[in-house]
């Protein structure tokens, strides 16, 4: 396992173009992050800091950090089908399995890496939301700071789902920019099965709960929005606010299908591919 993880690391840090991505994409949420845990003086017209609003307690934070942490992911999904484009064009893929690697382990290299970046930036998103939480939060009590941590499960999960969807991309259309172009594809496609299904059952909790099943819906329920429940805090009479946010076995369940199957898809593509 080290092995093809050093091989996969060797290979992305000796390319430019990967190395600022993996730079940004690590490096633009903590900045965010961070930049909104102290004040800013609006033109000078009024001072804004959220840590005073009460959106950095615990055990809020984990929820509203690996929320707003995720919606950069978009920058690592394009390192992940970099590598598998950059493999064919650079004709590495056909060098590597010439000098002993075998597709298994060229397939397992690249999951192993995404396992690797998703779980050091689920660190650093705990350590940063730790920090800030210890320092705003009004409430320090060890059994609060915990008590919503699987956030970072369902952060940890979603990232790794996400990217080996991506990676089953760039296997299947070998193109950088055509397997992003089909994330967006699966996109509508997820849409118009969930208006499918609406038209079907005539209700919009059933196409829901049906769309909650497919790749994407199910990977960004595994962390709903946190807006909704932070206007639940400061208006708690109005019951209409109240959703379900948690992070659910189940959907941590489905998302881990997901990441078997295109992990599988992927090796059943370079196995029958004739390089």
């Amino acid at each position: 396992m080290l092995r093809l993880l050093q091989l996969e690391l060797q290979k992305l840090l000796l390319n430019k173009t990967s190395k600022v991505l993996i730079f940004i994409s690590f490096v633009l949420p903590f900045l965010v992050i961070l930049l909104s845990s102290i004040k800013i003086n609006v033109f000078g017209f009024f001072t804004l800091e959220l840590g005073e609003l009460g959106v950095f307690n615990f055990p809020i934070i984990w929820h509203l950090t690996t929320f707003f942490a995720s919606q950069f992911k978009f920058f690592f999904a394009i390192v992940v089908v970099s590598m598998i484009g950059n493999e064919y064009s650079n004709k590495t893929l056909k060098q590597n399995l010439i000098d002993g690697l075998s597709k298994k382990e060229f397939i397992l290299s690249k999951f192993y890496t995404i396992i690797f970046f998703s779980l050091v930036s689920t660190i650093l998103i705990g350590l940063i939301s730790l920090c800030i939480g210890l320092f705003y939060s009004s409430y320090n009590e060890f059994g609060i700071i915990i008590q919503e941590m699987n956030f970072l499960l369902g952060y940890f999960v979603k990232l790794v789902g996400f990217f080996s969807l991506c990676l089953f991309l760039g296997m299947l259309v070998k193109r950088s920019a055509f397997a992003l172009a089909f994330l967006f594809v699966l996109y509508i496609f997820e849409w118009l099965v969930f208006w499918g299904a609406y038209e079907a059952f005539g209700s919009t909790d059933s196409a829901f709960k049906l769309k909650n099943f497919l790749p994407l819906e199910s990977m960004y329920k595994l962390i709903d929005q946190p807006f909704q429940r932070i206007a639940m805090t400061k208006f708690p009479d109005k019951a209409e606010l109240a959703y379900d946010y948690a992070v659910h076995w189940h959907e941590i369940v489905i998302v881990l299908g997901w990441t078997a199957l295109f992990i599988f898809l992927s090796y059943r593509l370079l196995k029958k591919r004739d390089l």
